[in-house]
């Protein structure tokens, strides 16, 4: 007998606050949505802040590592490097060496 009742007081529990759940599970999709349209923003964001820390910190490295190539740039008009193996290269927009070959490689005009 009072596992009967007690079945009975649980399913009259959970009718009357399905509702209840059902209404929070709705709000729970909206406030997601308006995540992921924010999302996308503050992901970019980062990710340029990223990039750019990336590329100041590698960029500081080289200065101190290898040699400048005096009088020379690179596609972009950036410098070029000189590493210990007498590779060329830049650095990009996002902090990668990027080796280059000699026709690549431009004069710098005069100031």
């Amino acid at each position: 007998m009072k596992n009967k009742i007690s079945i009975i007081l649980l399913a009259i529990v959970w009718f009357a606050l399905s509702p209840a759940i059902t209404n929070a599970q709705e709000k729970k999709t909206e406030v997601g949505k308006v995540l992921k349209k924010t999302g996308n923003a503050v992901e970019k964001g980062a990710k340029a802040v990223g990039d750019k820390s990336a590329e100041v910190a590698v960029k500081g490295a080289s200065k101190v590592a290898d040699q400048t190539y005096k009088g020379k740039m690179a596609p972009d008009g950036s410098n070029v490097y000189i590493d210990g193996k007498n590779n060329k290269y830049y650095i990009d927009k996002k902090g990668a060496k990027i080796y280059l070959k000699a026709s690549q490689i431009r004069d710098r005009p005069k100031s």
